[in-house]
């Protein structure tokens, strides 16, 4: 089965130096870039993090510090992933959650303007775990009857998340869901605008979820002791606690969205 596709969707997967979206590095990255028309490009890249990859980091994909000491580092190829991912809507393997986010900030770092407005984001985790909650290679096994060679080699895992996501599409078809409210849909269609929004857990107003969209689409806090609360009735209330966050280690893509809404606030005054 084909995708239906109307510009070219990418598929992304990283192997990283740790789980922390605001200070850790890719080490590896693999993207599968799906064109309309069916034609598959592959891009794959070691990359020198220039900083130690952890211990758990290595008992996961076995890259090593040694391994990537001569690889070039990301901002060496920036402008050229910038350009391979120009115009392509991207997917991946909780990659709304984590390979997105630490991406963009990679790009964010070596000053390169990688826009995410006007791409659709599918994640098909997120599509497995609301349908058949489980893990990649279970995943890769439930929907394709294969076995995954080579886990956490990010070629490998690219590969197997852009046939599980055919796969779903096929399964899947017609299917009803009900989701938390009782509503019921049959939302797997092979469509990229119908999947980039079943792949959505919250309306997240950063990346990595800190900060999302409440019922009345105003920013609020998904974390810590202002949970629930609105970004801008807390920076009113409390302004030392802006400037916590951004010396703290949050993302810089999160440090944007809230210095937007400081400023947005401000000039409505």
């Amino acid at each position: 089965m084909d995708l239906n596709l109307n510009k070219p969707l990418a598929f992304i997967d990283l192997e990283t130096t740790g789980l922390k979206i605001a200070t850790d590095r890719i080490v590896e990255i693999s993207i599968v870039k799906v064109m309309p028309k069916g034609e598959v490009k592959t891009k794959t890249l070691r990359l020198n993090p220039t900083i130690p990859i952890s211990e758990e980091s290595i008992n996961i994909h076995k890259i090593t510090d040694e391994d990537v000491a001569n690889e070039p580092t990301f901002s060496d190829v920036a402008k050229d992933l910038n350009q391979f991912l120009n115009g392509a809507d991207l997917a991946g393997y909780n990659s709304n959650k984590f390979d997105i986010p630490l991406l963009v900030e990679e790009f964010l770092r070596a000053d390169v303007d990688f826009e995410l407005k006007g791409r659709k984001l599918i994640d098909v985790q997120n599509i497995f775990h609301k349908m058949e909650p489980r893990t990649l290679s279970a995943a890769y096994q439930f929907y394709c009857n294969k076995s995954l060679e080579n886990a956490h080699s990010a070629e490998a895992d690219t590969v197997a998340t852009y046939e599980i996501l055919k796969s779903q599409i096929e399964r899947y078809n017609n299917v009803e869901y009900k989701d938390r409210n009782g509503d019921i849909s049959t939302p797997i269609q092979n469509d990229v605008n119908a999947l980039s929004q079943f792949s959505v857990m919250n309306k997240n107003a950063d990346l990595v979820g800190h900060i999302i969209f409440n019922k009345k689409d105003e920013e609020v806090f998904n974390f810590g002791k202002y949970k629930g609360k609105t970004v801008d009735s807390v920076f009113q209330k409390e302004p030392a606690y802006y400037d916590w966050m951004m010396k703290s280690d949050f993302p810089l893509s999160t440090k944007k969205v809230i210095t937007s809404i400081k400023l947005r606030a401000f000039n409505n005054r």
